[in-house]
């Protein structure tokens, strides 16, 4: 086994301050905090800052202007990256690292196949969402996609899902991921949106708190329709067709007595239904959490500037509520001035008032882009019993409404631990928003009826090399 590296040391009085994310939320926090004079320890996964919705190509060998990857946000992207360039001495930035695990004041990392415990005395969660998705007939398809893995495709590898592809789900990322497939020169089959136009005509004047963020939105759909690009409201899938690879998406439209059925050529399918927050760290830092109706989730509790319920443990960004790039910026900038007067050290009062001000407008837009763009919670009723839900331990849609009426697993953990869903590699990242959309479907409940999905560590796997704290621990 590789030996782990040497853990740091708090020295008494000092502030250590860990940032884990380095996208929009964990750079605002760094560039805060090191005009303090401080100098955070920032960890992300990436090769390079930027977070998802700024992902960085890798160095070298890729052309596509930031133009190209970005759009309109190219030169939100670009004073991004600027600012973690210009941060780069004064900030302790640990790229393609994972932290898997959250306790007793430290991180467990692992970089290169080796792990590391790192302390902390200040803890900044900015760590970002993932897609949500809803399984459906063919969904396992080699072919079939995630928006966001899409998106990663096209802006990390410099690749395409394939040449003809159907996007699929709700939420502004399904125009924006089709978008820039067609701009890069990808034949979109059509975007198939699941929520009804009506739905969405009723949310307009809401969304008129932010006239620039829907004139983009507005933008991009005009775009897709003057090209060509056919776009379906109301839409449901049926299945996804293919012999070993995916050649057609079969769906039915919102037409009367359940719609018509009907095929579309593709090679790829990209589908998801909005995003949901990582919150697995904050789980096992010990914060408390809620359940969010407009997320349809479980959120860790934090006050207006990001505090959760564990003192020095502040949460940012997506990873407690989603509300995008802008937001997160500004959420972690004030997570940061949250930290520095916790800390007894000199903050801008009147920036945070500030912030506060303009995070209550961000929090108005996002309930009405909710209410523009709901989840479709109908969905799980049409799931058949033979489709996967869990693709990690081969748990299927009968066997998880099985337990929920045989052996009264009235509670979502009760049933991983009677089927094992969500016990395998994702550790239910990918899986429990379906579990529990379906399981709450099979009781007659809400999301919120069913409890939770428990972190455990690692949140993420680990290669059987490296030499985890709570393995040397047992030894």
């Amino acid at each position: 086994m590789t030996a782990p590296f040497q853990s740091s040391v708090i020295q008494p009085g000092a502030i250590q301050p860990v940032i884990v994310g380095a996208g929009p939320a964990g750079v605002r926090a760094a560039e805060r905090l090191v005009a303090a004079g401080l100098r955070p320890l920032m960890i992300d996964e990436a090769a390079r800052g930027g977070g998802q919705i700024y992902r960085q190509p890798p160095d070298g060998g890729f052309t596509r202007s930031k133009a190209a990857l970005y759009g309109f946000e190219a030169a939100k992207a670009d004073a991004l990256h600027r600012t973690l360039d210009g941060l780069r001495d004064r900030v302790d930035h640990r790229p393609r690292t994972l932290v898997w695990n959250c306790e007793e004041s430290a991180l467990d990392l692992l970089c290169d196949g080796r792990t590391e415990t790192v302390p902390f005395t200040h803890l900044i969660l900015a760590t970002g969402a993932t897609d949500r998705v809803l399984p459906f007939p063919g969904w396992t398809l080699p072919g079939v996609f995630t928006l966001g893995g899409s998106q990663v495709a096209l802006k990390f590898q410099g690749c395409t899902v394939g040449k003809r592809v159907a996007f699929l789900g709700t939420g502004p990322l399904l125009y924006l991921v089709a978008y820039q497939y067609l701009k890069a020169g990808v034949e979109v089959a059509g975007v198939f949106d699941t929520t009804p136009l009506p739905v969405q005509a009723r949310a307009l004047s809401g969304m008129l708190r932010d006239p620039v963020t829907l004139a983009k939105g507005l933008w991009y759909v005009g775009w897709l329709r003057a090209h060509g690009v056919p776009i379906h409201n109301g839409a449901r899938p049926v299945r996804v067709e293919g012999d070993g690879r995916v050649s057609a998406l079969v769906w039915r439209d919102a037409g009367q007595a359940g719609g018509r059925e009907m095929r579309v050529d593709c090679d790829a399918v990209a589908y998801g239904l909005g995003l949901r927050s990582e919150t697995q760290l904050a789980d096992l830092a010990g914060c408390r959490f809620r359940f969010d109706a407009m997320d349809r989730a479980w959120l860790p509790e934090r006050d207006a500037a990001g505090r959760s319920s564990v003192a020095g443990v502040y949460v940012a960004g997506d990873g407690g509520g989603v509300a995008g790039a802008d937001a997160a910026e500004l959420a972690g900038e004030r997570a940061a001035l949250a930290l520095l007067e916790d800390a007894g050290l000199p903050f801008d009062a009147g920036r945070a008032t500030a912030l506060d001000r303009r995070l209550s407008r961000v929090a108005a837009f996002r309930r009405a882009l909710s209410a523009a763009f709901p989840f479709p919670a109908d969905w799980a009723d049409s799931i058949a019993d033979d489709t996967m839900i869990c693709r990690c331990e081969g748990v299927a849609a009968g066997t998880l409404r099985a337990v929920a009426v045989n052996s009264q697993a009235r509670e979502i953990n009760r049933a991983k631990a009677l089927t094992r869903l969500g016990m395998g590699r994702c550790q239910g990242r990918m899986c429990a928003a379906a579990a529990t959309e379906l399981l709450a479907r099979a009781l007659g409940t809400g999301p919120d009826g069913v409890g939770r999905l428990r972190a455990q560590p690692p949140i993420k796997p680990l290669p059987v090399s490296a030499t985890p704290r709570f393995e040397a621990a047992a030894s």
